[in-house]
């Protein structure tokens, strides 16, 4: 008996879509455009590249790019020959560059020489001792590394460059690389996806082929087809732009727009001259897109759906004025980690405003979730926060080379325990909440940081806001609202501190507010609250505040 949903690799892909859609455009990269016949033949011409090069089965391979169109035909041509892809966060700098090549036991590293202001191959000469000749790597600091392949220019000592691995693709015959496509094996770790680091170093998830099950229920939910154009401004190396626009796009048929990098104004541009259908993201892109059609009045008519992680406190005025601005976009709400996969609690295109709004979605199919009393276990009733817990078919494989990590992660009835807060509704809907490490304890009350900057977001001349704790001997820690205000903005620390005022208990309101030009974000959007902790310390202290 066949099963229900048969195994395959992200590798099969190429072949079903082209045999499907071969001559329909499916990525567009500013003025380079491609078909899937063409990005087929690219994703093989690379194949045979990195087999030339001596890539085997299971090898590790760091992707430290920029999203560009050799991502997209690295990332298949890796799964297309059994390798395991790394990728690599591009705001990673030399010190994250170094404990990432380590810990992932990567053979090989793909990388840019400069980028923009960015020279990458710079950092990667301070963190590994390339050769003087050749382009064998023997650095005893990283035992498993054997090349860097570089995309640019060609002749960069120590290195391989990208195009002349190209040239070589020619002495391996096509039959080679088919050959090695169907010896990939579904059950097999295809990626290992670096989590966003936002407290300490990050761990590497590992995940199979069985998470194209998970995209493919959820282009059903979402209604995506090859009708569909999809606008791809997230980093492919978060799970976010990885599943949902360039796994999507091969199995749907789907276009995909792909953007170096996230600018508001030229995306809203694209959106009209694309004619855009989906486009994914956080509140903070909501937001953000949002404020420039506001100035630029666009032509959106094409928008259909996306997914965006809404939901929390904060969040709510950005989803309803979204759905006024950017119409006709529904906004489909999502909740998920690298751990678990993409959009394991998601919305669908028939929930109501409110349900989009204030809610991260109903859990996918092939998924069970519990909200539990941290302490104690017990699962909480309809209305009580707790910790969100789940299982499920797509959980990740473990973290690599942490048994002890993979292992406290689940309890003795094998739930997932996510460190997030949640809460389950009378429809079924859940809404997260928040990290617990982000919760305050001020003077033995609990106050939610989201609560606090839902309120202050509603403040005129507030552009974006973030609240952390702050060590006080009294009260054990208090509230520190970061600020960055609109450019026409006037606000005082005094007239933040005034709108609080007999709208939250006092113990909820900041007893500082800190302006910033901009808040430190991950590049999946999140901000990161560590950074805004360590300022506050250095900050306050500075001024002599205890």
């Amino acid at each position: 008996m066949a099963e229900w949903y048969p195994k395959r690799s992200f590798g099969q892909l190429v072949d079903e879509v082209c045999e499907r859609f071969g001559p329909r455009e499916a990525l567009v990269f500013g003025e380079e455009r491609y078909t899937f016949d063409e990005v087929a033949a690219r994703i093989d011409e690379v194949a045979r590249g990195l087999i030339e090069l001596g890539v085997k089965p299971g090898d590790h391979v760091a992707l430290w790019l920029m999203n560009r169109p050799e991502w997209i035909f690295t990332m298949f041509a890796l799964a297309r020959i059994g390798a395991v892809q790394v990728p690599v966060n591009t705001r990673f700098r030399t010190h994250d560059l170094a404990y990432l090549l380590k810990q992932s036991d990567a053979r090989y590293l793909i990388t840019h020489d400069v980028s923009g202001p960015v020279d990458f191959l710079a950092m990667v000469r301070e963190v590994v001792e390339l050769p003087v000749q050749g382009v064998a790597v023997h650095d005893p600091g990283f035992p498993e590394l054997e090349r860097v392949i570089v995309l640019g220019e060609r002749g960069h000592a120590g290195c391989v460059s990208f195009d002349d691995m190209l040239d070589e693709a020619a002495e391996v015959d096509a039959q080679v690389s088919a050959a090695r496509a169907a010896m990939v094996d579904p059950d097999h770790p295809v990626f290992i996806m670096y989590t966003s680091g936002t407290t300490g170093f990050p761990k590497g998830v590992m995940h199979n082929h069985v998470m194209l099950r998970l995209v493919e229920e959820r282009a059903f939910r979402l209604a995506i087809t090859e009708n569909d154009t999809i606008l791809n401004y997230l980093p492919l190396f978060h799970l976010f732009s990885y599943s949902e626009a360039a796994l999507m796009s091969m199995l749907t048929g789907a276009r995909q727009v792909l953007t170096e990098t996230f600018e508001p104004a030229a995306c809203i541009r694209l959106i009209e001259r694309e004619r855009v259908t989906v486009m994914h993201g956080f509140e903070t892109h909501l937001k953000d897109l949002s404020d420039a059609q506001e100035r630029l009045g666009a032509d959106l008519s094409s928008l259909r759906c996306g997914l965006f992680a809404a939901g929390m406190q904060s969040g709510v005025p950005i989803t309803r004025r979204a759905a006024e601005v950017l119409a006709p976009l529904v906004t489909v709400t999502g909740y998920g980690m690298s751990e678990m996969g993409a959009g394991t609690i998601v919305g669908s295109l028939g929930d109501s405003l409110e349900q989009r709004a204030e809610t991260s979605g109903y859990p996918a199919p092939g998924y069970r979730f519990r909200i539990v009393d941290p302490a104690s276990g017990a699962e909480q009733p309809v209305g009580t926060p707790g910790e969100i817990t789940c299982k499920g078919y797509g959980l990740m494989m473990g973290y690599y080379e942490k048994p002890a990590e993979t292992a406290a992660c689940y309890d003795d009835d094998g739930w997932f325990h996510t460190g997030d807060m949640g809460v389950l509704r009378a429809d079924g809907y859940i809404r997260f909440l928040g990290r617990y490490k982000d919760m305050l304890k001020v003077g033995g009350e609990n106050v939610d940081p989201m609560e606090v900057e839902g309120l202050l977001l509603g403040l005129d001349g507030v552009q974006q806001v973030a609240v952390v704790g702050f060590p006080d001997e009294r009260l054990s820690e208090v509230p520190v609202a970061f600020v960055q205000p609109t450019d026409d903005s006037t606000l005082t620390e005094k007239a933040v501190l005034d709108y609080c005022r007999g709208k939250v208990a006092t113990f909820k309101i900041p007893r500082h507010v800190l302006f910033v030009d901009a808040l430190p974000m991950t590049s999946s959007g999140k901000i990161r609250k560590v950074e805004l902790r360590e300022q506050a310390q250095s900050r306050l202290q500075d001024a002599g505040t205890d």
